[in-house]
């Protein structure tokens, strides 16, 4: 007897059997391939938000200190320059671009291997240099210069801290750099323009009280221009003069 139109033939039921097999087989593929999705997506997500809280509670590279210190011999002197505004920020600023700091650190500089030729053991020191705290030297000077917008101002000035615990010795020391620079570069005392700046100068307060200390301005970067920049090594002469003056003396040479 024939089959009807709606009896399936044992061939067309196993070609049923294989594409629901294969249906089924898909479909686990599917699902276990979205969730491996969902999770790769996850796990990228969770660990790109976490970078920045890890790159956060990193302890901050220190910046590099200036030239090291020499090993100090403590039969020797000790005197600690600061190059004014160095490691910190420019200080005044020239229409054309000339900067307080490039000039102090020059002069500082220069300062610095004036003394080492004599016979001093000097540090060359930023403006808020870690090794100040505390300083125990025969003395520190910190070298900086005036204002380059103001026409006809010409001259330098030198300070110490007002509440000074050693006021004699740092007199002294005020007294050797005033002398010493007039003589050496011919500029005239500009006593009137000495601000709290430099009377309650920060470094002051940071070296050992033992420790005699000094400002300069060595001049102002407009009128004195000439001087500062094309004669650094008088400036720097002048002041290392006043600081051995102040050393001999101390010593009772």
């Amino acid at each position: 007897m024939g089959m009807s139109e709606r009896d399936p033939s044992p061939s067309d039921s196993v070609r049923r059997d294989v594409l629901e097999r294969a249906a089924r087989t898909m479909l686990i593929i599917t699902t276990i391939t979205t969730v491996l999705l969902v999770s790769v997506v996850g796990w990228r997500v969770a660990t790109a938000n976490s970078e920045p809280a890890r790159a956060a509670v990193q302890p901050a590279t220190p910046s590099p200190l200036p030239s090291p210190s020499p090993t100090h011999d403590p039969s020797r002197l000790l005197v600690g320059i600061v190059a004014g505004h160095s490691g910190s920020d420019s200080g005044a600023v020239c229409p054309d671009g000339l900067t307080e700091a490039s000039i102090n650190l020059t002069v500082a500089q220069m300062v610095i291997d004036d003394l080492r030729r004599d016979g001093v053991d000097a540090i060359l020191l930023q403006e808020f240099d870690p090794r100040l705290r505390g300083l125990k030297a025969d003395a520190l000077v910190s070298v900086h210069a005036d204002s380059c917008n103001i026409p006809g101002a010409t001259g330098f000035k030198v300070a110490r801290v007002t509440d000074s615990a050693i006021p004699q010795a740092e007199d002294s020391l005020v007294q050797c750099i005033i002398q010493a620079y007039s003589d050496e570069t011919g500029l005239p005392l500009h006593p009137a323009s000495v601000t709290d700046d430099m009377t309650q100068y920060h470094a002051f307060y940071e070296v050992a009280p033992t420790t005699p200390g000094a400002i300069i301005e060595t001049g102002f970067m407009l009128d004195d221009r000439n001087l500062l920049g094309k004669h650094p090594q008088t400036v720097a002469r002048g002041i290392e003069r006043g600081i051995q003056c102040f050393l001999k003396g101390a010593s009772g040479e």
